[in-house]
């Protein structure tokens, strides 16, 4: 029996549960994440007739999550696979301004850093690769006459030192300096730094832009090619990580340049996390890009679309404002901003016409955007559903389908989540849920409670394998956006702010009481559980109330007094909490789970990533010590070599093998 028919058998069995599907219809499986093709980085030619994109798959022989590159027409038609390399990865293409060829990032190389490879538009050759620093490349953007590249990398890494026989002597010892001194991903933070280069497509000449104690992120080269815009922190490099005051600069594309500061805010011009570079106008004379509140507010604070002009420094605010708003840019013409922007429980494209501030959304309902791209006129949009994972679609007066993968699904039983309103203290709180396959009406489930990270984000409509897992296997899955969610504002966002586990808690179990209501959840078996800070939360929940007969905790931490200095959030702990020694109070306040753990009675079974700097396996580490020291049920899972998103395939289905199994164990009957 292959991976997806073990997977399912496994956890139908398990529950007993034999549930009436949709006509000529399987159950969708644990093992169907082989199957799943997740779809990222759309790319329409600058003629606008082809999109390339990559399609991102799991390797069972290597136990590697690997993507490749396709590109299909835009009127429709079969996609071309582009590369077919199992065993190593190809992501984020992108056409050449005059359409001849293809940039990429891949780890086909020796060495299997990320690297800029190219290859001509109409095929006929094979790939080449046009960098080569040992640090790897984490970005990249083309120039308008598409001989050149600007690039994001750390540079050369030290080489190793050689002993008498050449083999490697131990690295030196790590040194550091900084303020933050970790970040996932990267590790412990030295003095190497990211910053800007430039390659030369003709001769393979790399020229190094900046320079000096900072890093550099999302370059954007100008139409006319005589400028780049980035993201970058020049303060004091001493202060400069105890802020999030990051701001928008231009340099020109040549050695010995000086940047030039475009934004003054003293606060973020785009957190290179929001994954939104500035983009320039198409007559090169403005910039788009995000802007947050001042620091105290971190992530609370939705951001607003800053239009500057770049010799004057004039600026505008478009709407919407409110809203959490990703990857603007302005319209072929200039005269208006396309942009993700952010709904209850949704994310949609809209145009923003610059003269009136009209916005215009051109997708609606029940949908999550991830990315989109435009050229000649055409639009490309990059989004998912309930029941349809991520796919490529032409946006006309109706969405029309361009790329065509997951077709399996068409004969899997999926289910859709219903919108749901409830009040707790007297505040409109969302939710969602999710009815088991083969429901009923008048006979009660039981209900996983899902808990979003964040904190500030929210859940949408938008596929989620893992609820599709719990639905067929029997039971209801409740997703509530309490207040901290995204979606619903600034003050809806920050009525968490330094008082994590207190109304949000409140807003989550008003959301049981109203599926228990609505005659679907089963009171008496209630399970909760949610990864990062869906983690933290379920541990104030267990914290809070014994209702739940069973949880999973997942890259969770539950004292704060504990993390500082050990995670990578150092600086957003005394933005928010203050500092232990001064604000004593608020972190043992917000570390109750951990400091009063006698409290929870739920049989709970707590998962970690070996190198999540993120949240460290140190929080994880800790619950379930209090918990075995308190002889409730627990059980604690550590995923080797994975950071905080985890990507081994069979370790996504270990995990998820576990969190079922253990819902089985405690809530069946």
């Amino acid at each position: 029996m292959g991976l997806r028919g073990i997977g399912g058998a496994i956890a139908l069995v398990a529950l007993g549960f034999a549930p009436v599907l949709a006509e000529g219809k399987r159950p969708f499986e644990i093992g169907d994440l082989y199957n799943l093709e997740d779809l990222s980085s759309p790319s329409l030619s600058p003629d606008g007739f082809s999109v390339v994109y990559a399609v991102e798959t799991r390797n069972a022989d290597a136990d590697a999550t690997v993507s490749d590159l396709y590109v299909a027409p835009y009127k429709g038609g079969v996609a071309t696979r582009l590369t077919d390399t199992p065993f190593a990865s190809e992501w984020s293409p992108a056409w050449s301004p005059d359409g001849r060829w293809i940039a990429f990032l891949s780890d086909r190389g020796e060495d299997e850093t990320a690297q800029v490879w190219l290859m001509p538009a109409a095929g006929g050759a094979a790939p080449r690769q046009v960098t080569n620093l040992s640090a790897g490349i984490s970005d990249f953007g083309w120039a308008p006459t598409s001989d050149r590249l600007v690039f994001v990398s750390e540079g050369d890494a030290p080489a190793p030192e050689k002993d008498s026989r050449g083999r490697d002597r131990p690295v030196k010892p790590i040194e550091i300096h900084r303020f933050q001194f970790k970040e996932d991903y990267r590790g412990y933070l030295t003095d190497q730094r990211q910053h800007l280069y430039t390659v030369s497509l003709t001769d393979g000449v790399v020229t190094q832009l900046t320079e000096g104690e900072n890093d550099a992120w999302l370059p954007s080269w100008s139409p006319d090619g005589k400028q780049i815009a980035y993201v970058a922190k020049t303060e004091d490099a001493r202060t400069a990580d105890r802020t999030l005051n990051y701001d928008i600069y231009v340099i020109a594309p040549e050695a010995g340049a000086t940047p030039r500061q475009i934004s003054h805010f003293s606060g973020t011009d785009v957190d290179p996390y929001w994954e939104s570079r500035p983009m320039w106008s198409p007559d090169s004379r403005k910039l788009v890009w995000l802007r947050s509140g001042e620091d105290k507010w971190i992530y609370y604070k939705p951001w607003d679309m800053v239009v500057a002009d770049v010799t004057t420094g004039e600026e505008s605010y478009p709407a919407p404002r409110d809203h959490f708003v990703y990857k603007p840019r302005f319209s072929d013409d200039g005269k208006s901003i396309i942009a993700l922007v952010e709904q209850p429980e949704a994310m949609w494209l809209a145009r923003i016409d610059l003269a009136t501030d009209k916005v215009t959304y051109l997708t609606s309902g029940k949908r999550f955007a991830y990315d989109f791209d435009m050229a000649a006129g055409r639009t490309v949009i990059l989004d998912s559903t309930d029941t349809a994972p991520n796919a490529i679609s032409a946006v006309e007066k109706k969405l029309r389908p361009i790329s065509r993968h997951n077709d399996f699904l068409k004969g899997v039983d999926l289910h859709a989540a219903e919108d749901i309103k409830l009040m707790s203290d007297g505040v409109e709180i969302h939710a969602m849920l999710t009815k088991p396959a083969g429901y009923e009406p008048g006979k009660r489930y039981p209900t996983i409670v899902r808990v979003h990270g964040g904190p500030v984000y929210q859940f949408s409509h938008e596929f989620n394998w893992d609820w599709q897992v719990y639905a067929a296997n029997g039971y209801a899955v409740l997703a509530v956006n309490p207040r901290g969610s995204s979606g619903r504002g600034f003050d809806f966002a920050k009525a968490i702010y330094a008082d994590w586990g207190n109304v949000d808690v409140k807003d989550v179990l008003a959301g049981i009481d109203k599926a228990v209501e609505m005659g679907v959840a089963d009171p008496d078996r209630i399970g909760v559980g949610g990864w990062s800070y869906g983690s933290i939360l379920t541990n104030y929940l267990i914290a809070s109330d014994t209702r739940f007969k069973a949880a999973v905790s997942g890259a969770g931490a539950s004292n704060p007094l504990a993390n500082y200095g050990h995670d990578q959030y150092t600086a957003l702990y005394e933005l928010e909490l203050g500092t232990p020694w001064t604000n004593l109070e608020v972190y043992t306040r917000t570390g109750y789970p951990f400091l009063h753990a006698d409290r929870i009675k739920t049989p709970t079974l707590f998962q970690c990533a070996e190198l999540d700097y993120n949240v460290p396996c140190l929080g994880a580490e800790q619950m379930y010590q209090a918990l075995r020291s308190l002889d409730i049920e627990t059980r604690f899972v550590i995923y080797p070599g994975q950071h905080h998103g985890i990507t081994v395939p069979s370790y996504l289905v270990h995990r998820l093998q576990q969190t079922l199994g253990w819902y089985n164990r405690f809530m069946k009957k």
